[in-house]
């Protein structure tokens, strides 16, 4: 399996929720999911020039499969009908063979 970190920075909660609800059955149809998410009040340290304040983990049973998810056109509109207009920045954390 192959999990990536994720930060993001949420400038709108109903959007990305939105986003969330139609993307997840997709995600979770490939043998994908989320493994934790937090709502972060506070960032200390950032490695990143790019604001944080959702932090969480999405995993897949293959990189080919992250990929195809990624590239799939119904995920594709969910992204722009909802995505990119609620989050303002993305910041691959860390990817890793999970455990």
């Amino acid at each position: 399996m192959i999990e990536m970190l994720v930060g993001l920075n949420v400038t709108n909660d109903d959007d990305y929720s939105k986003y969330r609800a139609g993307m997840t059955p997709l995600l979770k149809d490939c043998g994908g999911g989320f493994g934790y998410d937090f709502k972060i009040a506070q960032t200390l340290i950032n490695d990143s020039e790019h604001d944080i304040n959702r932090v969480f983990t999405i995993y897949f049973p293959s990189e080919e499969v992250m990929n195809s998810f990624f590239t799939n056109p119904e995920y594709k509109e969910f992204k722009k009908s909802y995505f990119e207009k609620s989050v303002a920045d993305t910041t691959i954390i860390a990817t890793y063979d999970r455990k």
